[in-house]
């Protein structure tokens, strides 16, 4: 991965008034789409009780919105850097904010389907122009601590979410969930069309177009891939096979389409330098590792360790409550001794907490279970920020959004793979029929062999690390 060799020292000059004031429209984009993500979890009961539906059919609430994203998100990259960032990100807030609307006030469950793809399509939109925005309203020596910002941001949507959907399910019902981002939504799309930069003339934008075809190619792969991995919640079928071998056709379609085209949607040739694609494999991989903390945690503490539903939150909240607070300091590592090395030492973070949990033993109780879940978190806010600083620093300009568009879709992929595959290895180890009714020490060795194989996984991170970094030294000796 490229290491960012400007440091942040003293006399770098502070953030002009503007700049802040941009950062705070991109922090408050990061936060809605975030918060989109994870407020809707607490309130499937609810909308199955509202709509007279299972909870297999709420659950397409939540998967509608991240299918949306996942399909679309190096697309919306592209398009803002093809038609104007601040253009892209403005339709983009505002689409997710109308949408948002269509959501409180849907009457059917299926409107409310539609509603929820439509918001992840414009969360696609802001989640993929916001960090391609950062090139724009800040110097690169404080590259790293912007991107640490808009982890802050992404963080502490991801840990709201959950406690204020629960505040307003009972209190002003479900439909609340979605139209708190109104408001939200009207100030982020104020301060954006005052703050951000005006997009400069692009005089290439005719010539260059916008690739329908591996647009349309990319969408129904990462669909398909998405499908296989979400569908049968954990039991592996017919159905996923068929969705499996679909993506893969649809891959090799997608890179033939991509050699051929003379303005693709993702040049292809920027698989060839190492650091990027290392940090876009490594990104998924500890994305799927963490994914684990989510699938097993909730199990571990109530079945294991027989705590209520209020302390399991309040647990669980820990996590994203520390990588919120590590995120800026994240950041400012980064900027000082350089991304690459913060890095390696998020992805040793992130292994150290994994290897703790694999060996736990339930006598240690709640803060046995805490303490290595903050060494997890913060490691993972830590590789995250440097990660993102190492790609988004050295990118050409014309080439931001789809590389920010790479980077999400790669966290994503993580998260959604990460449920499945680390779902299936937890209910494989614990040797249970229903993972809810399984017996304590299932469960605890469940996680163990969980934890053990996602311990595993980093190693194999901070390989890929070494070899990316050894691929680079020799590239620049050669030149």
């Amino acid at each position: 991965m490229t290491s960012l060799n400007t440091k942040t020292g003293e006399n770098d000059p502070p953030l002009t008034p503007v700049a802040r004031w941009a950062l705070a429209s991109l922090s408050l984009s990061m936060l809605l789409s975030s918060l989109g993500t994870s407020i809707a979890n607490v309130g499937l009961p609810a909308l199955a009780e509202a709509f007279s539906a299972s909870f297999q059919q709420v659950q397409w609430i939540v998967l509608a919105y991240l299918l949306a994203i996942t399909t679309l998100i190096v697309s919306a990259g592209r398009l803002g850097d093809l038609m104007g960032r601040r253009r892209v990100l403005l339709a983009g807030i505002a689409l997710f904010t109308a949408a948002s609307v269509l959501c409180g006030l849907a009457p059917t469950l299926g409107w409310l389907l539609v509603a929820r793809a439509l918001q992840g399509a414009g969360a696609a939109l802001m989640m993929a122009l916001t960090m391609a925005f950062v090139g724009e309203t800040v110097p690169k020596a404080r590259t790293g601590s912007a991107m640490g910002l808009l982890g802050t941001m992404s963080a502490m949507g991801t840990a709201l979410g959950p406690s204020l959907g629960g505040l307003l399910v009972a209190g002003p019902g479900w439909r609340a969930l979605f139209l708190v981002n109104v408001p939200l939504g009207v100030a982020a799309f104020g301060l954006a069309q005052r703050c951000l930069p005006v997009d400069g003339p692009r005089p290439d934008t005719r010539r260059a177009g916008f690739d329908p075809l591996g647009t349309g190619l990319l969408a129904m792969t990462l669909a398909a891939y998405a499908l296989a991995v979400t569908t049968g919640r954990g039991h592996f079928g017919a159905l996923n096979l068929a969705l499996l071998a679909a993506a893969a056709l649809g891959a090799g379609l997608f890179v033939l389409a991509e050699s051929k085209v003379a303005t693709p949607l993702v040049k292809l040739a920027m698989f060839r330098q190492p650091d990027l694609s290392a940090s876009l494999v490594i990104s998924a991989l500890v994305s799927t590792v963490m994914m684990a903390t989510l699938v097993v945690g909730p199990f571990y503490l109530s079945r294991a360790l027989g705590l209520n539903a209020a302390v399991v939150g309040l647990a669980l909240s820990a996590g994203p409550l520390a990588a919120a607070l590590a995120a800026m300091p994240a950041g400012r590592m980064a900027d000082r001794f350089g991304a690459q090395r913060m890095t390696i030492a998020g992805l040793v973070g992130i292994a150290a907490g994994a290897l703790v949990l694999s060996m736990l033993p339930a006598s240690l109780g709640v803060a046995g279970y805490v303490a290595p879940l903050v060494v997890m978190t913060v490691g993972y806010s830590l590789f995250q920020t440097a990660n993102n600083t190492a790609v988004m620093g050295d990118v050409a300009a014309d080439q931001r959004g789809v590389v920010s568009g790479l980077l999400n879709l790669s966290r994503n992929l993580g998260l959604i793979t990460g449920a499945s595959v680390m779902g299936a290895v937890f209910a494989w180890a614990s040797r249970a029929v229903d993972i809810a009714a399984a017996e304590p020490e299932a469960v605890a060795t469940g996680m163990g062999v969980t934890f053990g194989v996602a311990a595993a996984l980093i190693a194999c991170s901070l390989a890929i690390a070494a070899a990316s970094r050894a691929l680079v030294t020799r590239r620049t000796v050669l030149l």
